[in-house]
């Protein structure tokens, strides 16, 4: 099993560096959430994926330990259920350009953004 050496949670950058002896990693809270490996996220069984969009500025409230095996993220937008191991946290350190392409594709093809949706108003003239 792959250990980190070091852990460092930057929320001013919303990015996570994790050392695995001389690999390391830099992690953007975006790149986290939409890779949660929370049932919101991957869903409760096969085929059943939640694509997340809208998560470009996302950031994090705070880590903490889960054993000694892996950490739980509470981002800014209230998601705090995703436990990220050791080894997930390696793999998507690691393989970083295929997940975030993937990502990219997916978010093409379905015709979503990396912004957060915005909402549309209507204004009415009250002349009218």
């Amino acid at each position: 099993m792959k250990t980190p050496s070091k852990i460092q949670l930057h929320k001013k950058s919303g990015t996570l560096d994790i050392s695995y002896g001389e690999e390391n990693f830099q992690l953007s809270a975006e790149y986290l959430r939409v890779y949660s490996p929370s049932a919101d996220v991957k869903g409760h069984g096969p085929n059943q994926e939640v694509l997340q969009f809208g998560k470009q500025n996302m950031g994090f409230n705070k880590a903490e330990p889960i054993g000694n095996y892996a950490i739980r993220i509470e981002f800014n937008d209230g998601h705090d259920t995703g436990i990220f191991t050791w080894e997930y946290l390696y793999d998507l350190g690691k393989n970083f350009e295929i997940h975030w392409q993937d990502y990219l594709d997916r978010l093409n093809k379905a015709g979503k953004s990396r912004d957060a949706e915005m909402t549309a108003v209507k204004f009415i003239d009250p002349k009218n």
